[in-house]
This record gives C-alpha cells, structure tokens and sequence, in this order.
C-alpha cells in the first residue's frame, strides 16, 4: 500500500450526506419503478398506529401451513361416525335368529297333552299275543317321554324313554302282552307318563282260551 494515498482523517464524501441529499441522489438516478418486491418494515418511535396494525396481521408461514389466518373460518370439525347406526337392522335380525335358536334348542321342552290306551275289542285266542297301544300326544315340541308299563298280572316295565322331533305331535308306544293256557281273563294295561309332566291312561282285552 502506497502511503501517499491513505490518509486517516479523509473519509467520503457519501459519509456526510443528509436525508435531503439522499433524496436527491434518488431523485437524480431516474424515476421512481412501478412496483417494489417487497417492503421494508420500521419499527421504533415515530411508527404509526396503522403499520403497527399491518405488521400484527401479517400472516406467519406457520398461520398459512396450518390454515389459521386471521379472520379466517375454522375449519368445519368431522362429523361423528356414524357406521354403527347402519348396522343396527343387521344386528338386530342377529339377535333374533340367535334368540329363536337358542329358544328352539334350549326353551320349554315336548309338553303332553293327552293319553290314550287302545286293545283288540275281540278276545285273544289260546296262546295268544296282544298288541296294546298306548298313543301320546303333544304340542310338538322336540323332547323325551318317560314312561313305563303296568299289566293286571302284577308286573311292571322297566322305565322306557321316546324322544320325539320337533313337529312330531304325537307318539306311538306298543305293549307285546303273550298269554298261554286255558282260560279266561280280563287283562288291564295301563301306561304311565312320568315325564315331561305326569300323565297315566288304561286299555283292557280279554284273553279266552277254552
């Protein structure tokens, strides 16, 4: 560096220039352009009451992301789901087909409704065999019938189970009575429910051996 050219107490012209020679200068370089990119902000005394509210309002970029400018409406909330309510018709005709279901193989059983014992009106002949039915009938219901035989003689069945199905209103028990010797006698069966409820009947015959 030349030392003849630097001095320490000579500054630029551009350092003493004024407000007034600024507008000059700006003045002097053209006229003023249509339009300015942007726009400087100034804040400190002397700011008036409208730039401080321009400024207050200015939309941030996290206000513009989020879509919370000022003065805009709020975004509308989602409505409740509603999905189930178009399910309910469905689950209710679920419910019932279990219902009926669960009432068809576990609600009130096979329920009696009548008893009837029927023989031969003819007398049995020697050695003979008679054909006692007894007929039970019911309201349908699927279920097991209990039941045993007693006969005029004394003796008596052991307990004999009928399951019925579901449509089936009426059952058909049979008694194989076998006689043997000479004789006459009026022979009495009687059939006796003792489940589902209690319910008893009695047919009679004639054995007649000569």
């Amino acid at each position: 560096m030349n030392d003849d050219d630097y001095s320490a107490t000579e500054l630029g012209s551009h350092w003493f220039q004024g407000p007034e020679q600024e507008q000059e200068q700006a003045q002097a370089s053209g006229p003023a352009p249509d339009r300015v990119e942007g726009e400087v902000l100034r804040f400190g005394p002397g700011v008036t009451a409208a730039v401080v509210h321009r400024v207050e309002n200015t939309p941030t970029a996290a206000q513009i992301w989020h879509g919370t400018l000022p003065g805009a409406p709020m975004p509308p909330r989602p409505s409740r789901a509603r999905w189930p309510r178009r399910y309910v018709p469905a689950a209710v005709i679920l419910l019932l087909v279990l219902g009926f279901l669960f009432w068809r193989e576990y609600g009130p059983r096979v329920a009696v409704r009548a008893v009837d014992v029927t023989a031969s009106e003819q007398p049995l002949a020697c050695d003979g065999t008679a054909n006692v039915l007894g007929l039970v009938r019911t309201d349908g219901r699927p279920g097991t019938l209990t039941y045993h035989w007693e006969r005029s003689d004394g003796t008596r069945s052991e307990p004999l189970r009928e399951t019925l199905a579901r449509g089936q209103e009426e059952a058909r028990l049979h008694l194989l009575w076998t006689f043997h010797g000479a004789g006459t006698h009026r022979a009495v069966a009687r059939l006796v429910i003792t489940s589902p409820t209690p319910h008893a009947a009695e047919g009679t015959f004639t054995y007649r051996c000569e």
